[in-house]
């Protein structure tokens, strides 16, 4: 790496990506990480060391801000599912959800149950892509490149399954007000058994080969530890407050769509280090393949009984409902439209809010309408923003080389946090 000139007055080498200053008298020093480093993403992080040791972390949060709320109040209301999902393109499902939950509170409509399994398909395979891209981002902060190869290939097997049941790899627009845009194809169930009965293979091997890895192993117990008492007084979510002990999850406190019906556990993991968090995303991505299976046994042994609300099928054009109704087969050369209703729904007046368990923690919409065609307020919270503040807590008494190791151990996403 080439140095960069030094800190004025102090001979210290200026490294991209890096700024080094001294405080208190020249003993402690600070080092600004980031905007643009690989061990920040898109966010700065000013440390305070103490020779190698960090003393005081305090992240800068906002570089990829995109002000997606107010842009929000400006546009249709089914025009929002594709903006939304920009917060966390992996995880679209689960990121858009609770906005489209909110406006059908507000619309007294509920989606039909055949929808309701549909969307909680997507979600649990949008929930394991995430976190193989996590684990293969905390790869890289490893500098274990097999474990960066692996996630990222096993994810194209779950990102390609998503496509085939909506048409798209990444930014699906799934879950619509009333349903769902499309049924699944006639080979889905197969795929995705195939899937399943691989990937639960492969988390037998990075068991094997990652997370029972003695020198994994030695960076990452007792590193970057969060108390379940900590957890709980900063209100972390998600994965990181669970491998901190703390069972809470919304599909089994506050169950939605069809996560009343499958089967499932909580994994949970009481010594809230770097390695706990790692093991449980593990854990959880073999529970989203037990409720995938569940989910696709249901599908293939009730009919087609339709996938959206009548208020919106009854506008569906023609093509749309003879490709459903199995009056035709679809090969992919129809263009077909979603229901001219939603370009010009009108959502009645009133407030609304929704949350649902995303691949990071807890996801929360606040809705409110005044009976026109655009929101009149929408405010988001995401679990990257509930959980970048721990950072301040767990870093300080570590060494200055374990940071990208407990960053990477939070899958923190700053597009999600900045929105």
């Amino acid at each position: 790496m080439s140095v960069q000139g030094s800190v004025q007055g102090s001979g210290i080498p200026r490294l991209p990506g890096m700024e080094v200053r001294p405080v208190e008298g020249g003993r402690v020093y600070e080092v600004q990480i980031g905007p643009a480093h690989p061990g920040s993403g898109h966010m700065r992080i000013f440390v305070e060391v103490d020779g190698d040791v960090m003393v005081r972390v305090d992240p800068d949060i906002g570089f990829v801000h995109r002000t997606m709320e107010k842009l929000a109040e400006g546009r249709d209301w089914i025009k929002n599912i594709p903006l939304f999902e920009r917060m966390a393109i992996l995880d679209a499902c689960n990121i858009t959800l609770p906005y489209v939950e909110a406006v059908e509170k507000l619309l007294d409509i509920d989606p039909p149950e055949r929808a309701k399994y549909l969307r909680t398909l997507l979600c649990e395979i949008n929930r394991i892509a995430s976190h193989l891209y996590g684990f293969g981002i905390f790869g890289v902060f490893l500098g274990h490149s097999t474990m960066y190869m692996w996630a990222f290939g096993d994810r194209e097997v779950f990102v390609e399954l998503a496509e085939h049941l909506t048409g798209a790899r990444l930014t699906h627009s799934y879950p619509v007000f009333g349903g769902v845009r499309r049924d699944i194809p006639d080979d889905f169930p197969e795929n995705a058994r195939k899937a399943v009965r691989y990937m639960r293979r492969r988390l037998d091997e990075y068991a094997k080969i990652f997370l029972n890895n003695p020198n994994i192993r030695k960076r990452l117990e007792g590193v970057g530890v969060l108390s379940k008492a900590r957890a709980a007084e900063l209100g972390i979510v998600g994965p990181n407050a669970r491998a901190s002990g703390i069972k809470y999850d919304v599909r089994l406190v506050e169950p939605y769509e069809a996560y009343d019906r499958v089967d499932f556990e909580v994994p949970v993991f009481d010594e809230g280090d770097s390695l706990a968090r790692a093991w449980q995303r593990v854990e959880e991505i073999r529970q989203s393949l037990n409720i995938i299976e569940q989910v696709v046994d249901w599908l293939e042994k009730h009919p087609r009984e339709g996938f959206m609300h009548d208020k919106f099928w009854k506008t569906a054009p023609k093509l749309y409902k003879d490709v459903y109704e199995g009056n035709i087969s679809y090969a992919g050369k129809y263009r077909v439209k979603l229901m001219p209703l939603f370009a010009t729904l009108k959502v009645p007046a009133g407030k609304a809010s929704a949350r649902v368990e995303a691949g990071r923690g807890e996801m929360f919409y606040y809705v409110e309408s005044d009976g026109k065609d655009v929101p009149y307020r929408v405010r988001v919270v995401s679990p990257s923003f509930r959980n970048v503040i721990a950072f301040k807590y767990v870093m300080p008494g570590h060494r200055l080389m374990d940071l990208p190791t407990i960053y990477g151990s939070f899958d923190y996403f700053p597009p999600e946090w900045d929105r």
